[in-house]
């Protein structure tokens, strides 16, 4: 009886060991891909830096204006004025009669409805194949 119990303790002891000793390989393997995940993390945000420098480098007003100058002719554009653009006040806002009128207490509607059913219309669905 004793040999039985020592055999399954040293079994039990065993396959403890390998749990352990597959469980850090997993630890050690995710480890690892949150370090490879980190670094590709940190180059993109580089990168993302960088592209960002070169769209503001690229979108520069003076840049622009002279693009805009020597493709004058090939695209028709209009440089910029100050009658272009408009003033606040000549914004047409809504007036208060042309809001969406609310709905009154007498105009409600009953949404509950009535859930009772006739039964003649329950025997005809049950007949239906």
């Amino acid at each position: 009886m004793r040999s039985a119990l020592y055999v399954l303790s040293t079994l039990i002891v065993m396959g403890l060991g390998y749990w352990a000793y597959v469980e850090n390989y997993k630890t050690q393997a995710a480890l690892d891909e949150v370090e490879t995940l980190q670094r590709d993390i940190g180059q993109m945000r580089e990168r993302l830096v960088v592209l960002k420098a070169e769209w503001a480098y690229l979108n520069r007003p003076d840049r622009l204006r002279d693009l805009a100058e020597m493709n004058f002719d090939r695209l028709g554009l209009l440089p910029l004025a100050p009658e272009q653009f408009g003033r606040v006040d000549q914004i047409a806002y809504p007036q208060e009669a042309d809001a969406l009128p609310l709905i009154s207490s007498e105009d409600s509607v009953d949404v509950q409805g009535d859930l009772t059913v006739p039964l003649d219309g329950i025997e005809d669905l049950e007949t239906q194949p």
